[in-house]
């Protein structure tokens, strides 16, 4: 176990992608790192990279966020052993199906994940947060989060949830010394396959383009300025007040038409 003067940010879906990059900017920032992701994805190797590189501490555990008892070993395992100051919700899941062509397994998985394993785990690890002089919580939701989609469904209504749970618990924690900031990112530059859909979507696939070192960037420091709502680069702005300023019954139906053709091409 670490002295009481080690505190650690916890970062789930920590293995790649924005998780992956969020923990590299906090390890820069000298802040310890605790990493969770699904086995078998590096986390290990990842690990020592972070101490060797950045010189802080840091230790990870393999664990499926769509089980419960996943959720509450990973509870038990930071009660026994460290002091979490830093909660940083990444992990989930996406998808683009017909809602009736859908399987059950695949339906539970966006729910448990996006939002279930969001919400318990943030549950579980407040009475810490709340021993700590000033404490974060950081959700990941999506600029999806602001739109009804078609042939998405699920994926934006997990995000959208993600909106209002991280802005209605940041009101009840206010006075607490917790704040709680939910990031909207757009698209990301993160894996081969993400940058060939962004290509296929053409202008509006590109704008608000960011790399996970950006939005890892943006998001960490003003989460540090408590902001509530974190929206990453100035052409997600945009989008953000376009999709804020449009009927739903546009908005809907333009990025509904939008998925629906992208399925169709790739029929």
């Amino acid at each position: 176990m670490d002295g009481p003067e080690s505190v650690y940010a916890l970062i789930t879906g920590a293995s790649k992608g924005l998780g992956k990059a969020l923990a590299f900017e906090l390890a820069g920032r000298k802040i310890n790192v605790l990493l969770i992701s699904l086995p078998g994805e590096g986390l290990s190797y990842l690990c020592e990279q972070i101490k060797d590189e950045f010189g802080v501490k840091s230790d990870y555990l393999e664990a499926d966020l769509t089980k419960k008892e996943d959720i509450s070993r990973i509870t038990g395992w930071v009660s026994a052993n460290y002091k979490v100051d830093i909660l940083i919700n990444n992990a989930g899941v996406g998808g683009t199906m017909v809602f009736d062509k859908s399987g059950i397994d695949y339906l539970e998985n966006i729910i448990n994940l996006n939002i279930r394993a969001l919400v318990l785990l943030t549950r579980q690890l407040l009475p810490g947060l709340r021993t700590h002089h000033n404490a974060y919580v950081l959700n990941v939701s999506s600029m999806l989060s602001f739109s009804p989609i078609g042939y998405k469904t699920i994926y934006p209504a997990s995000k959208s949830f993600i909106y209002y749970f991280s802005r209605g618990l940041n009101e009840e924690l206010k006075g607490s010394g917790i704040s709680v900031s939910v990031l909207h990112p757009g698209p990301m530059r993160t894996n081969v396959d993400v940058r060939k859909r962004i290509r296929r979507q053409g202008f509006f696939g590109k704008m608000g383009l960011c790399s996970v070192e950006e939005v890892a960037a943006t998001a960490v420091r003003r989460m540090f300025k408590r902001k509530p709502v974190i929206v990453p680069g100035f052409g997600n702005y945009i989008n953000w007040f376009l999709l804020k300023a449009l009927p739903d019954s546009i908005k809907t139906s333009v990025l509904s038409n939008k998925v629906r053709r992208e399925i169709q091409t790739q029929q």
